[in-house]
């Protein structure tokens, strides 16, 4: 059975456009206190695509707001400049791939159980006073090393899909044992690509195998809201398992069942609000 190398991944990344200037800023934002959101904004509605995303959701059902809103400022004071933040870096992440035309894997299904566990680990975070914002992002990112199998490396994702279906595990078993490398491997590699928060990177590459340490909580938010989102269902995904988790997750949080339960009935609750992020983008 035919391995893929790491090396031949983060080759293949070069490949990919780089994302648009002002989603970095909106990712370099989430670490600053004093952000000028009035430049923000103007910076949003300079990009066409962006801006469009935006305002579909803005102009949704959900808020009631049909087709009064007609600029990325009226959308801010409309949603709130986290939502508006939030919608524009998932156009933006979403825009960096595209569904090929044949295979197994389910881009609607990828994205519901991002926002999900973006959603909880936003939520979780708010009871550690972590950022929120970083937990989100990342929630939202975790698995995006799964994009670039499914959309680069095709034939071999295909393989780890039929493994999965074959020995009824997770697909993080699937890939270790058909690629001889995982997922959150490829997300770091690609995060760091481009230049995501250092922070974020690391989230990214140990959420399923966090290590112990203040520098570290980030991780094992993202490693409970992953599980969480999981048994939400939310997604639904017929083919998903929920992951176990580690004794010692629920010790490094240091959260109460109470706060467990209070994550977990926010996300359900945002989740359908949120989702319409899904269709802006």
């Amino acid at each position: 059975m035919t391995s893929l190398s790491l090396t031949e991944v983060v080759a293949s990344l070069r490949g990919l456009p780089a994302l648009p200037a002002v989603a970095m800023e909106l990712l370099a934002s989430m670490d600053d206190d004093d952000v000028d959101i009035d430049a923000l904004a103007r910076k949003i509605a300079q990009d066409q695509a962006l801006t469009a995303s935006t305002l579909r959701l803005a102009n949704s059902s959900f808020y009631g707001m049909a087709g009064q809103v007609t600029t990325v400022g009226d959308a801010i004071a409309i949603l709130g400049f986290r939502s508006v933040r939030g919608v524009a870096t998932t156009a933006a992440l979403a825009g960096a791939f595209r569904q090929p035309a044949h295979g197994s894997f389910h881009f609607i299904t990828f994205w519901r159980h991002s926002l999900a566990t973006a959603l909880c680990a936003r939520e979780l975070a708010s009871h550690l006073a972590l950022n929120t914002e970083h937990a989100y992002t990342v929630g939202l990112l975790h698995d995006i090393g799964r994009l670039v199998l499914a959309t680069r490396f095709q034939d071999d994702f295909e393989r780890v899909l039929a493994h999965r279906a074959r020995d009824d595990c997770t697909l993080l078993a699937a890939e270790r044992e058909v690629l001889q490398l995982d997922h959150a491997q490829i997300g770091s590699a690609l995060a760091e690509h481009w230049r995501f928060p250092p922070a974020m990177q690391l989230a990214v590459a140990e959420h399923h195998q966090p290590q112990t340490g203040a520098g570290h909580q980030l991780s094992w938010v993202i490693l409970v809201a992953d599980a969480i989102a999981h048994a939400l269902d939310l997604a639904g995904d017929e083919d998903d398992l929920v992951p176990s988790l580690p004794g010692s997750a629920w010790e490094q949080l240091g959260l109460d069942e109470r706060a467990i339960d209070a994550a977990m009935r926010a996300t359900e609750a945002q989740f359908e609000g949120a989702r319409l992020m899904l269709e802006a983008a």
